[in-house]
């Protein structure tokens, strides 16, 4: 993101606290694609995500003139999303058990399809980011795919920026284990 479109953001936001509707179309239409692929990568249901961007742009809209410019909106935004996308998992994981979600469990042994598939390296990556604990892959999430620093994640995650680092290098680890399990071999040193 050029400095400049993140100074545009920055009044975008201060124009939505003003109740400027066509700022905060604007600032949809930049960031909910990035908002729901992060929300679909922690929730899992593209559902789940779609009523998540409705809640983080709603908040944006209620809560603008509470952002102090401290981090860049992009930042705000996926740590809004973070936070609704958390909850939305606890309240998850209090439902009970019905017959969609256990038609949901994979079987995991093997069939030819998903022989041929494991052979797909971008499938087998999917698999193997998705094997990874919650906080790995969300760290992992946040620093390759959407290209957040270290800082960046420590804000966004509430942690400290060691923490981060030690979390990226053992995922990185892990990942690289699993990717070694899958047939796969590393790509980097």
């Amino acid at each position: 993101m050029s400095a400049t479109q993140a100074a545009s953001d920055e009044s975008l936001i201060g124009r939505i606290a003003q109740g400027d509707r066509l700022a905060m179309q604007v600032l949809y239409g930049r960031h909910h694609v990035r908002v729901y692929r992060f929300a679909l990568r922690l929730v899992r249901k593209e559902q789940v995500a779609e009523d998540l961007i409705s809640e983080v742009f709603l908040d944006v809209w209620r809560q603008a003139g509470k952002f102090e410019g401290r981090s860049a909106v992009s930042t705000w935004l996926l740590a809004i999303t973070r936070f609704k996308a958390l909850s939305a998992l606890r309240k998850k994981k209090d439902a009970e058990l019905d017959d969609e979600m256990a038609a949901a469990i994979e079987d995991t042994s093997d069939n030819p399809e998903v022989a041929v598939a494991k052979k797909d390296t971008g499938n087998a990556l999917r698999n193997c980011l998705a094997k990874l604990s919650q906080d790995h892959r969300e760290i992992v999430d946040l620093v390759y795919y959407h290209e957040k620093s270290v800082e960046e994640v420590a804000e966004i995650v509430g942690i400290p920026e060691n923490t981060v680092k030690t979390r990226l290098f053992y995922a990185r680890k892990k990942l690289a284990e699993l990717l070694k399990e899958a047939g796969i071999e590393r790509g980097w040193p």
